[in-house]
């Protein structure tokens, strides 16, 4: 079984862009930008104020999240980063 990549710091930068560390050391930069164009309710990062900055990270450290219904999945910013 995989096991999920572990988060170890996330923080958000301009342009909607995360820098994230992982448990492993390898780092990426995922651009969110194309999922607030895509997905409905990520535009709230762009519209409400003061949302973006507020990234955490969920207690199991294999999800970001702004909110009950705006967050990534480990894996999908592991793979996607760049």
């Amino acid at each position: 079984m995989n096991t999920l990549p572990r988060i170890k710091t996330v923080v958000p930068m301009d342009g909607y862009q995360l820098s994230i560390l992982f448990d492993d050391g390898k780092k990426v930069v995922y651009d969110v930008a194309e999922d607030i164009e895509n997905i409905t309710a990520f535009g709230d990062l762009r519209t409400v104020d003061g949302l973006w900055p507020q990234v955490q990270i969920d207690k199991s450290r294999t999800v970001v999240y702004w909110n009950d219904w705006i967050d990534i999945p480990s894996d999908t910013l592991y793979e996607y980063g760049r």
